[in-house]
């Protein structure tokens, strides 16, 4: 590599490139042919993507109307073959090279024999058409070629530690060690390009059509109660810390109490969750709020927003999102954020149940809020059975302490179940009737306390719709998309270590429902909120809420009903009392969303650079540790865990 390195000479003269350090150029002269040569900048497309750049057109735009054009092409290395042929690949596609024949061409193509894949080089030549029958039906540039006249290697590549190449399996630990890698795959370029096109969109919709300003909240800030836990960043002044805001929520309220009456923010926002599967410690959000709004106002522009905003190549969104209750959900799905894609909702056969003579079964509907329901699997019978079933039960009946019962109805159209003669002909032609059952479906039932049945029933859901699709059932259609909000949540939640206490279902300044404002000194627990959810093929996507614009009762649910310290927010109290319209808002979780468009299987597969499970920058080895003399200023001593 070195005398390779040696033997090659900066091109001064070719009229590629003014001469620049560090570039190492390979020249081969040719006569100039009769075509004329594209000095401008073309465009791919209506976007000028080679403006200001030392190329002429991109890899991946070149097509038969560009045949007798003289091209300037730079990118990476991707496949060389027969010494003759390379593969030029850049953001926008790949491109097939010609290296020249003959003596003169000798030289180029040795040293071009010696050039690691995935060295960055600049080509010059002229767009050809491939020969009769040499066509590339599976590259958009198939039908052409670029006969090289000039290669430049402006930079080689090291060993890497894997190809760059969709199709080659790579660990996700080492794709995030080597990001700035990972990055050059197709898959990661066309995510966030498509990120990036979608926050543009957006922004024209809110700022240039709706009014909206765009305003950037500080990131330091100070620890808050209620919602997450927060990272803390210390300062020199002894015992103070900032803290990194959970969401710019305060700060767009005060927006809104400052007249700014319109407000976006594409914003960054942190979360010490610690190990959360698919979560990210900083993630970002499409933070919005407005003046004299309702729930509906809220929910029609952000149905404007993402229809302006999805890409065309997704399909059209429908003129308004389906609305459910919270209560409905759970009773049908068994979860809040439902996956409307497929059927299997949750049937209630508590009446028809009644009659079993079974005694855990009789136990369960004699207690409070007891009941029965049931799941139909299609063809589940055929699919779902022996230990493999037995395992999924057995998992359910561990995590939600909710026993289930597995009802097979035969391909003849016999019933067989662990209740045996209990379940007589009669009360199975009844429950066939209510839930539809028929010759190789799979019934479940589970008897219980209603939100225990339904959460277990509701999780069962999901796995046996994953397992059915792993033998091949199609279910949930990766291509569409089903928007629903959910309305109507519980306004508060018994915290869990002290349930004779309640805490946000949310968060402290989400506004009361308006038909429940009667229950809210004497039954909190039954108040409904002004909560929002959006949710996307059973991805929560967003969530918002009416806020509290009465300084009164937002003191009264923190310092009363909640028990938090009202002097850590006297600034938002003092605020409220200060003319604060009524407002409201919403953030789009932009990660999941885009993740759910593209069909990832994690946020970071659509974050240029995440973090790890565990909240590690596997790449720069971030969290690091810092000198004692560093901690010193800050008032800060490690002790060991004891």
């Amino acid at each position: 590599m070195m005398a390779f390195r040696a033997g090659v000479k900066l091109l001064v003269g070719c009229g590629l490139l003014k001469r620049r350090p560090g570039i190492r150029t390979l020249c081969v002269t040719h006569r100039q042919n009769s075509a004329s040569i594209v000095t401008s900048h073309e465009t791919a497309g209506t976007v000028a993507l080679n403006s200001f750049a030392f190329r002429s057109h991109t890899c991946g735009e070149l097509r038969t109307d560009h045949v007798g054009q003289e091209v300037t092409l730079c990118g990476w290395l991707q496949y060389q073959r027969h010494d003759i042929f390379l593969v030029l690949r850049d953001f926008h596609g790949l491109i097939q090279v010609v290296l020249p024949s003959g003596e003169d061409a000798s030289r180029l193509k040795e040293r071009m024999n010696a050039v690691p894949l995935e060295s960055v080089l600049l080509v010059k030549g002229t767009v050809i058409p491939r020969p009769s029958g040499q066509e590339n039906s599976k590259m958009a540039t198939g039908a052409v070629e670029v006969q090289a006249k000039d290669v430049q290697i402006l930079n080689t590549c090291r060993k890497l530690p894997f190809e760059i190449k969709d199709s080659v399996k790579k660990s996700e630990s080492l794709r995030m060690q080597y990001r700035y890698l990972d990055i050059r795959s197709a898959q990661l370029q066309y995510n966030l390009r498509l990120r990036s096109r979608m926050v543009m969109k957006m922004r024209e919709y809110l700022c240039n059509q709706h009014g909206f300003v765009d305003v950037e909240t500080p990131t330091l800030f100070k620890r808050t109660p209620g919602g997450a836990k927060e990272f803390l960043v210390p300062t020199q002044e002894p015992g103070k810390f900032y803290s990194l805001p959970q969401s710019p929520q305060q700060f767009k309220q005060l927006l809104m109490v400052g007249g700014l009456d319109r407000y976006f923010q594409v914003a960054r926002c942190y979360r010490d969750e610690g190990s959360r599967p698919d979560r990210q410690p900083e993630f970002t959000q499409i933070d919005i709020e407005m003046s004299f709004v309702d729930q509906l106002g809220i929910q029609r522009l952000v149905e404007g927003l993402l229809r302006y905003s999805w890409p065309e190549e997704k399909g059209a969104l429908p003129d308004s999102f389906p609305i459910m209750t919270y209560a409905e959900a759970m009773s049908s799905y068994g979860v809040d954020k439902p996956d409307t894609r497929f059927q299997m909702k949750i049937t209630d056969v508590t009446a028809e149940m009644r009659v079993l003579s079974i005694g855990y079964v009789q136990e369960a509907l004699s207690k409070s809020h007891g009941c029965v329901k049931a799941i139909r699997v299609p063809e589940g019978a055929k699919y779902l059975k022996g230990k493999a079933l037995d395992s999924t039960l057995q998992t359910i009946r561990d995590q939600y302490k909710q026993d289930i019962m597995a009802v097979t109805v035969r391909s003849d159209g016999s019933w067989k179940s662990s209740l045996g003669r209990n379940l007589s002909e009669e009360l199975q032609k009844v429950l066939a009737g209510v839930t539809r059952a028929k010759a190789e479906d799979l019934l479940l039932l589970a008897a219980g306390p209603l939100d225990t049945a339904c959460n277990a029933l509701g999780k069962l859901r999901l796995d046996l719709a994953s397992q059915l699709e792993e033998c091949g059932v199609p279910l949930r259609d990766p291509s569409a998309f089903h928007f629903l909000w959910v309305v109507d949540f519980p306004l508060f939640l018994p915290k869990e270590e002290t349930p004779g206490q309640l805490e946000s279902a949310h968060h402290p300044f989400t506004a009361p429902h308006p038909e429940d404002m009667a229950l809210l000194y004497t039954e909190p627990a039954k108040v409904r909120s002004q909560h929002y959810d959006l949710v996307l093929n059973g991805n929560e996507v967003g969530g918002g809420s009416i806020r509290i614009h009465s300084s009164e009762l937002q003191r009264w649910v923190l310092q009363d009903l909640l028990k938090e310290d009202v002097n850590l927010l006297s600034h938002l109290l003092e605020a409220l009392e200060s003319g604060a319209p009524p407002h409201g808002g919403i953030a789009l979780g932009l990660d999941r969303l885009i993740a759910v468009i593209v069909g990832a299987q994690s946020i970071r597969d659509v974050i240029a650079f995440p973090k790890s499970f565990r909240g590690y920058d596997l790449m720069s080895n971030a969290p690091d540790y810092v000198s004692t003399e560093d901690l010193q200023s800050y008032h800060i001593q490690v002790t060991p865990k004891e």
